[in-house]
């Protein structure tokens, strides 16, 4: 293709090329499928890419996204969809691609091969490796050209098909050298069982080190880009618990606050955005993700059930109406995300202008609106389409809605109903625009971090319909997304369940199951976390302690990790942990926290060595330092007493407490130290346990909740 003289004959050359799937045309993967009509003849990981790339004697270009990944759509178009590199990747490499969220297997572990080379990663994901799978190059997003003293991919190409013809042998050694290097051994030598203890002294070096790195004056911590974390929150909600620190409690709600203000946050169709490209929370990354929503839904709820702040349940259950209407599928269960592009730019389903918000409401409505939302002229966010920079605005509250209302002469009350009255306006109308991609796909982990979720808000709100969207999509998972024997599958799309589960399907799945027996007491939920966890200890447990991310009979690949980290997602050991924990308090069964304390052991080196990094770890060691309790009540769930007590209990902020309904004998199967309580003077009671030592019974509310020592802060 290299000698085609005029435009016109290679865009015609190109536009057939397209009309030809490569290898990838019949995968599920909404990512894969992106990538089934670039010239690039991609593979899906899988033996058939392998063979031939040894029976060819090429090198393998891996190449790791997913759906909702801006600079991947940028590769995508620069390079993967440009004939001349195209005609270059396939001369010289056979091409895999692979989307992180279907194979995080595969992900983690080439992820660490790319920081251990570069010091960084991130997606796109780039990998040069042998056809034994041994990696010799890792990158992030390559440009088609050289830029800034980088090559591109049309000039690196070249030199890899110039290495692996003259040089073979050489990078045939280095990769090898690379892999022992890389080792589990290496690699996570802290993560062995150590001489470190894990006790308090953990605990206020993690909030010692997030308070140093707070940002006072925009909130959140570090530097642009800002993540939301909300675990690095949920810890220290139970910091403040655990300490009565008023400083931990004020970082929270400054961070709430901050971010619910900001741009980060979708003010008109609700939900958040990735996270912060700047300090000030204002301008996103605007992909939004379902994992991201479920753990901020945790924040904002616990921050309502310990203030009491309004403000916080109404921003939980807007996150929760967006997820309600626009990521549900028709089986009731979870999509994974939505693009950040659409119409190819970035953010453009989510930009106003301010004569575009005149045009749809009337002067005095946009008047208020852009006072309200720092609308300008000028605007506050940049793009360039085709060539030509245009100015937008990102929606977020400049200013105290109370100096708002007092300039406008409103009383506050008046001011929000009318704000609210106009964004549903707005709402209608941005509805007709072109919307941003969503990947349909319906992972096992991120729906437990949303049942979860849900039913953690279901109780706190006293919404039952949250906990049945929650039963709703435990159900599907566990009638859809299981194996013949039970195990659990990763993936669902179009009628296919398919991919041996990971440790965080597990972990998340156990999570939620469990948030969801509390919020609804249906003791299936709970026999089903109890059966989840003895197939993820069977499966995924290290007999040195911890659990490994992949199963025991699953694909081998470079090595077998173990994961402690909490980026942006909690690791599915630190939520084991807790899982392990809580289900062993709920049924006296002390092995599983036996399990549990050598899980500690096992990471105790590596997590003392930074312990803001493992906030959701941090949570576990909290409640096995405890003081932690088991609360039976005794009675008919449809009884007036026990209800206002399941009631008053999810309401409040009790974050190291397991809680079980004994309505019958049922329940003594899985908690034998519930047979012998018993209904006391015909009323609903209350058995308030600690330390494997349970108090003497009780039929008064504000009794029960003294002995649980509640800390209170409602506002």
């Amino acid at each position: 293709m290299s000698d085609i003289k005029d435009k016109d004959s290679r865009d015609e050359i190109s536009d057939k090329i397209y009309k030809v799937p490569n290898f990838l045309i019949n995968e599920k993967s909404p990512y894969l499928l992106q990538h089934a009509y670039n010239p690039v003849q991609w593979y899906p990981w899988g033996e058939a890419a392998f063979e031939r790339s040894k029976a060819e004697n090429k090198p393998i270009f891996l190449s790791i996204g997913y759906s909702t990944c801006h600079w991947c759509h940028v590769m995508e178009k620069e390079s993967f969809e440009d004939p001349d590199v195209a005609r270059l990747m396939n001369e010289t490499f056979v091409c895999i691609k692979v989307d992180r969220e279907e194979r995080p297997d595969i992900d983690s572990v080439y992820m660490t091969v790319c920081q251990a080379i570069t010091g960084r990663g991130g997606w796109p994901l780039t990998i040069f490796m042998t056809p034994s799978r041994e990696p010799f190059f890792a990158a992030t997003y390559i440009p088609k050209k050289g830029r800034f003293g980088s090559a591109g991919m049309l000039d690196m190409i070249p030199h890899i098909a110039n290495l692996w013809a003259q040089q073979q042998e050489e990078i045939l050694q280095s990769a090898r050298q690379l892999k022992a290097a890389i080792s589990p051994e290496v690699s996570q030598c802290l993560a062995k069982n150590t001489d470190t203890e894990m006790n308090e002294k953990t605990i206020h070096s993690g909030y010692s080190q997030l308070l140093s790195s707070f940002d006072r004056q925009a909130a959140g911590f570090g530097k642009a880009p800002k993540f939301p974390s909300p675990h690095n929150l949920t810890f220290l909600l139970r910091y403040w618990y655990r300490t009565g620190n008023i400083e931990a409690l004020q970082m929270v709600t400054k961070t709430l606050d901050a971010m619910h203000s900001g741009g980060i946050y979708d003010h008109v169709g609700f939900g958040f955005h990735r996270y912060s490209t700047d300090n000030n929370w204002l301008v996103p990354h605007f992909e939004k993700m379902l994992y991201d929503q479920a753990m901020i839904i945790i924040a904002y709820t616990e921050a309502f059930q310990v203030t009491g702040f309004e403000d916080y349940k109404k921003a939980a259950e807007e996150v929760i109406e967006y997820i309600l209407r626009d990521m549900c599928s028709a089986e009731r269960a979870f999509y994974c995300a939505e693009d950040a592009d659409s119409e190819g730019v970035e953010g453009k389903f989510y930009l106003w202008k301010k004569e575009e918000i005149y045009a749809i409401l009337p002067e005095k409505e946009a008047d208020m609106i852009c006072k309200v939302y720092g609308v300008s002229s000028e605007g506050n966010y940049e793009e360039e389409i085709s060539g030509i920079a245009t100015k937008n605005n990102i929606l977020h509250l400049a200013r105290p809605l109370e100096t708002v209302a007092y300039e406008l002469g409103l009383p506050f009350n008046e001011l929000k109903t009318k704000i609210e009255s106009s964004r549903k306006v707005l709402f209608a109308r941005r509805e007709k625009k072109v919307h941003p991609a969503k990947d349909d796909k319906i992972l096992t982990d991120w729906n437990g971090l949303m049942i979860a979720a849900l039913s953690k808000a279901s109780r706190a709100f006293g919404r039952p319909e949250y906990a049945q969207a929650a039963s709703r999509a435990a159900n599907f998972i566990l009638r859809e997304m299981s194996s013949a024997d039970g195990r659990l599958l990763h993936r669902y799309r179009e009628g296919e369940a398919s991919i041996t589960g990971f440790l965080e399907d597990y972990a998340f799945m156990i999570w939620g199951l469990i948030e969801l027996y509390q919020a609804t007491m249906g003791s299936v939920y709970l026999e089903q976390a109890l059966r989840i966890n003895f197939l993820q200890i069977r499966d995924f447990m290290d007999n040195n302690g911890g659990f490994f991310h992949t199963a025991k009979d699953s694909e081998a690949l470079l090595f077998r990790n173990k994961e402690v980290y909490d980026g942006a997602i909690p690791s599915g050991n630190s939520v084991s942990m807790l899982n392990l924990l809580r289900l062993s308090r709920i049924t006296g069964n002390t092995d599983l926290e036996e399990k549990a304390s050598a899980s500690m052991k096992t990471f105790s080196g590596q997590v003392d060595a930074m312990p803001m990094a493992y906030c959701q770890f941090l949570n576990a060691l909290d409640f096995a330092l405890g003081p932690a309790f088991e609360v039976v009540i005794v009675g008919n769930r449809e009884n007036k007493d026990a209800k206002e007590m399941l009631s008053i209990i999810g309401r409040s902020f009790l974050p190291n407490m397991v809680l079980l309904l004994k309505e019958d004998d049922s329940i003594g199967t899985l908690a034998p130290y519930t047979k012998d309580m018993e209904i006391t003077y015909r009323q609903a009671t209350a058995y308030v346990c600690q330390g494997y030592s349970c108090s003497m019974p009780t039929n008064d509310i504000s009794e029960m909740m003294k002995m649980l020592k509640l800390r209170e802060n409602r506002g």
